[in-house]
Order: structure tokens, then C-alpha cells, then sequence
């Protein structure tokens, strides 16, 4: 049928940077259930799993059957979106208390990881997008994964694996904010905003080390690692409050209100500012959980608006065919 070819060369086409989708989704169900709002976090959790197993399945595919294509795209930055949104879904199911497939997910995520990254660095240049930042989101990803687990388990090297992923996603920001293009700011179609999500991330993974240290009866830091812990984490917090008030400003001065398939990578940094001020009670300040659910519906709003874009973009390339 002409509808279903157009559909299909639709598809052909979707770069690696579509990851960016099961990411936003992902999170969206993370913030929901922080914010007491399980019905719609398990909803959205369905709709982020179908979509990851699809993704899942076209990278397979491309692996196998079109290994040039495959090679080129696992060297853009985009590629790391695919270890990013694994790391997602397993933080998401382990909270439904499915230990062992978030298990599965953060050992797929932490295979991939150390293969995809060589081949984007090695692709680095001066004045890079937005995505260059996610080489820091899917190591602090696998960070949160894995703190999770180890505070629904009981396990403390792996505390102390998400640790060392912590600080090393930290470094690698570094690195990238040195390759970004500021003009992204004002220029970027939409994954300009993963500049600040990757910190907003990396505070999440510190304050999942501290539940980690602290409620699950490990007793991995003293008084001084807690303390320095804490204090990094509070930073990364209000860097990425900062960046999130830059990004919006940058907005309305210069509005780009065209759907394009990097404002997933919009929504992504917003539901996670959300999810890490919902989580903020880990560092003494619970009152932010209230400014965390007011992001949060505004991330929720931004995901509506994207998804309809992206329907309306399905549906006309389907009507080409």
C-alpha cells in the first residue's frame, strides 16, 4: 500500500538521534511516578518500552544487514541516545520491582556504552550541536541505573561502580561544553537543551548515591564523602536550574516553534530537571519537590506537542508515499 511505503521510507530515514524519544518518554514516566502520578507513569512507561523495542530492533537490523549505514551513524553523537534511554527504562522498572530485567537493561547499556563512545569522540570537532553533551548522560544514566539497584539490592560495589561512572561523566561534560557551540543556544533546533538535562541527570545520580549510602544500610560513605557528595550534587542542581533559565530565555527571544525531531531532546532535559528536583530531598531540601512537579507539567506539555508534530510528520510522509 502507498500509505505503508511512505511509512516505511519515513522510517528508513530516522537518524540515531530518534533515541532521543524513548529517553523523554522514559523520563516523563520517572518524574510521573515521583510525583505520585502512577497511573499516567505506567502509561507512559508502556508507550517508551513499545518504542524502545522497536528502535531496538532497527538497530539490530542495520547491524546486520546494513553495516556501513551503521558504522557512520554509531559515530554521531546521537548514538549515545540509544545507552541513555536503556538506562531510563531499567531505573523506571526497577522501581515497579523487576530487579532483574533493570539487571538486564543496565548490562546491555553498560556493553554498548564502552563501544559506542570511541566512535563518537572520535568524531569530535570544534562547535558541535546540543548532542555532543550526551556523552555525559549516558555514563551518569548508567550511574542511576545502577545506584538503583544497588539500594533496592543491597549491593555496594555496585554503589561504588555508579560512583566512578558519577565523576566520570562530570570529566566528560568538561570535555564537551569545550566542543559545544554557544550559538546553539539561539540556533539549536531543539538538543541545544541536553546542556543543561546532562547535569540535571548527573544531580539525579548523586542523589540516588546518597539514598544508595544512606537508606539501604550499606554505609558506603563517611561523613566527609557524604558531605562532598552532597555539595556537588546541590551544584549540579543549580547549574542546571541556570541553564534551564538561559535555554528558556533563549526561546523566547528567538522562538523556533516548527516541529523537528530534536526537540525530543527538548523535552528529555525538562522532564529530568524535574525528576532531579523531585528527587531533591536526598540533599535536605524537600520543598524543591513542589517546584519539580510544576516542571514537570510543563515537560508534559512540551511532550504532547512533540508527539503531535511527529504524528502529523508520520501521517504526511505517509500520504507522500
Amino acid at each position: 500500500m502507498p500509505g505503508i511505503s511512505g511509512l516505511r521510507a519515513w522510517w528508513a530515514d530516522r537518524p540515531p538521534a530518534a533515541g532521543a524519544a524513548v529517553m523523554a518518554t522514559g523520563v516523563l514516566s520517572v518524574g510521573l511516578r515521583l510525583t505520585g502520578a502512577e497511573a499516567l507513569s505506567r502509561v507512559t512507561l508502556a508507550m517508551a518500552c513499545v518504542a524502545w523495542v522497536a528502535l531496538a530492533a532497527d538497530f539490530v537490523l542495520r547491524l546486520f544487514a546494513e553495516r556501513q549505514r551503521w558504522v557512520v551513524e554509531a559515530g554521531s553523537p546521537g548514538a549515545l541516545a540509544a545507552v541513555a534511554a536503556t538506562t531510563v527504562l531499567g531505573t523506571r522498572i526497577s522501581a515497579l520491582g523487576r530487579q532483574t530485567l533493570a539487571e538486564a537493561l543496565l548490562a546491555l547499556a553498560a556493553l554498548l556504552w564502552p563501544v559506542l563512545l570511541p566512535l563518537v569522540v572520535r568524531h569530535w570537532r570544534r562547535r558541535m550541536p546540543g548532542a555532543v553533551f550526551l556523552c555525559c548522560v549516558a555514563p551518569q544514566g548508567l550511574a542511576v541505573l545502577a545506584a538503583t539497584l544497588a539500594a533496592a539490592e543491597s549491593r555496594a560495589w555496585l554503589a561504588h561502580t555508579a560512583l566512578v561512572l558519577f565523576w566520570l561523566g562530570l570529566v566528560l561534560y568538561g570535555f564537551a561544553l569545550a566542543h559545544f557551540d554557544v550559538r546553539q543556544v539561539l540556533e539549536g533546533a531543539g538538543n541545544q537543551w541536553i546542556a543543561g538535562g546532562a547535569l540535571a541527570i548527573s544531580a539525579l545520580a548523586g542523589a540516588k548515591l546518597l539514598v544508595a549510602g544512606d537508606d539501604a544500610g550499606l554505609y558506603l560513605w563517611d561523613d566527609d564523602d557524604r558531605g562532598v557528595l552532597r555539595a556537588v550534587t546541590v551544584a549540579l542542581l543549580v547549574l542546571d536550574l541556570a541553564w534551564y533559565l538561559v535555554l528558556l530565555a533563549a526561546e523566547a527571544v528567538r522562538p523556533r516553534l516548527g516541529y523537528d525531531e530534536r526537540r525530543w531532546s527538548t523535552v528529555f532535559p525538562m522532564g529530568m530537571t524535574a525528576a532531579a528536583l523531585s528527587a531533591a530531598t536526598a540533599v535536605g531540601f524537600p520543598w524543591l519537590r513542589w517546584p519539580g512537579r510544576v516542571l514537570l507539567w510543563a515537560a508534559v506539555a512540551v511532550w504532547l506537542a512533540v508527539a503531535a508534530g511527529a504524528v502529523r510528520a508520520a501521517r504526511t510522509a505517509g500520504g507522500d508515499g
